[in-house]
């Protein structure tokens, strides 16, 4: 159990917690002294104050919402888009029927919540460019689709049964602690370990392939602004749309190249070019800016050189020949 804390009150369930936000939510809360259970489907032995929760299995969910006397969660957990379309009974299971349980634990217990959309809710009849915050959502992707679905769930939460949810519709993102996930922005994050590893890499979508990005130090702020935001000021309550750069992945290959002057970046699309190709490339994040005062700190060279340097000392000091199998292009 948590120890008690007269300071800070707050106490934090955070699910699908050793994922791609996750690995950093945690610590991130935690240094900022809340009292934070971070859960999963497997055992984490890297993380103190940790139980075994399923999303989908809702009397174990409340189980431990109760036991610990929870007033917020952040509800990662979900299934990427890639894995999504290989394995779609199993994306809808947990990113519907998780989030389903989450919001009725959180009327029955008046809990906040906040749950991460994507990108993936736009689809090919969406302006790619300046994509504004209500448009035509036409996903082509059942992880798309799920994001819609989750949206919807939460303003009705929101507007009808009285619920505090608040959401982001997260870009792609680049991470230094959580290796890629599933996900199709995942290229942006191979690049570095084969760049570190002076292997070559082969890049699953087009060079000219532009999506929004994000450095994972900006999206934990953007969540703790939009959490701590006065709920009276939000106007949007399906997912605010959030941008903090753009780029090819032809360009990341030539900022890291600026550091890693031998990295050699080939390219070999595959189904994800398609998925890719229905996203858009720049977004309007107005809403976001206005309503809770949401700026960026990172662009695209100052992530670079951020991530290569994080990324490098985490390789040196914990390296083992066989844990990156996962990243099946890095074959050197």
């Amino acid at each position: 159990m948590f120890k008690t804390n007269i300071l800070n009150s707050k106490r934090i369930l955070v699910t699908g917690a050793g994922g791609q936000i996750g690995s950093d939510l945690v610590p991130f809360l935690r240094q900022r002294g809340a009292q934070v259970l971070a859960t999963g489907r497997h055992p984490n032995p890297d993380t103190t104050n940790y139980e075994i929760v399923d999303v989908t299995n809702y009397q174990r969910l409340q189980t431990v919402v109760e036991q610990y006397a929870i007033d917020t969660i952040y509800h990662l957990a979900g299934i990427l888009s890639a894995r999504g379309e290989n394995h779609p009974e199993d994306c809808w299971r947990v990113n519907i029927d998780g989030l389903r349980n989450v919001l009725d634990l959180a009327k029955r217990y008046r809990l906040r919540v906040f749950w991460p959309s994507s990108i993936a809710v736009f689809g090919s009849q969406t302006p790619r460019f300046n994509t504004p915050q209500t448009t035509i959502l036409t996903p082509s992707t059942l992880y798309g689709i799920t994001k819609v679905t989750g949206e919807l769930l939460c303003q009705y939460a929101v507007q009808k049964l009285g619920v505090d949810v608040r959401s982001l519709r997260l870009p792609g993102i680049i991470s230094h602690r959580a290796l890629p996930g599933g996900g199709t922005t995942d290229f942006a994050v191979e690049m570095f370990y084969a760049a570190l590893q002076n292997c070559p890499y082969t890049c699953f979508v087009k060079s000219e392939t532009r999506l929004p990005m994000m450095y994972i130090p900006d999206v934990m702020e953007a969540i703790l602004q939009l959490m701590q935001a006065d709920a009276k000021a939000l106007t949007v309550h399906t997912s605010y749309n959030l941008m903090a750069m753009s780029f090819s992945a032809a360009e990341l290959a030539a900022e890291i190249r600026r550091h890693q002057p031998n990295f050699i970046c080939r390219y070999q699309p595959d189904f994800r070019q398609t998925i890719a190709d229905s996203w858009p490339a720049v977004i309007d994040d107005t809403q976001a800016r206005q309503d809770w005062g949401w700026q960026p700190t990172y662009d695209l060279p100052t992530m670079v050189q951020d991530m290569l340097t994080r990324l490098s000392a985490r390789l040196e000091d914990s390296y083992q020949p066989n844990s990156l199998e996962t990243l099946e292009v890095l074959s050197c």
